[in-house]
């Protein structure tokens, strides 16, 4: 059974950053694409980035310039780089692949 462990997550002020971990057993990691998505207090869940089998990356507008999604497939490993982070960047961010998702990681930005 496939499982997603997210890590990375914590309290950073803004214009700080973090680096969000996805690692994933149970499936043939290098055929998937992942995404990362996050909600944010009172919102509803967004998707943030997703990367492809092959690499290619595609970013909501918001995080644009901001954020990276890339991928290790020798470590089945999916990684989010956020650098100049906003408080609303604030929000529970979850690891996503075609049949799972994480358990989510608290990422904290403060003014």
């Amino acid at each position: 059974q496939e499982q997603l462990v997210e890590s990375g997550g914590g309290l950073v002020q803004a214009g700080g950053s973090l680096r969000l971990s996805c690692v994933v057993s149970g499936s043939i990691f290098s055929s998937n694409a992942m995404a990362w998505h996050r909600q944010g207090p009172g919102k509803q869940r967004e998707l943030v980035a997703i990367i492809s089998s092959g690499g290619i990356a595609t970013y909501v507008d918001s995080v644009k310039g901001r954020f990276t999604i890339s991928r290790d497939n020798a470590k089945n490993t999916v990684y989010l780089q956020m650098n100049s982070l906003k408080p609303e960047d604030t929000g529970v961010y979850y690891c996503w692949s075609p049949r799972s998702w994480g358990q989510g990681t608290q990422v904290t930005v403060s003014s």
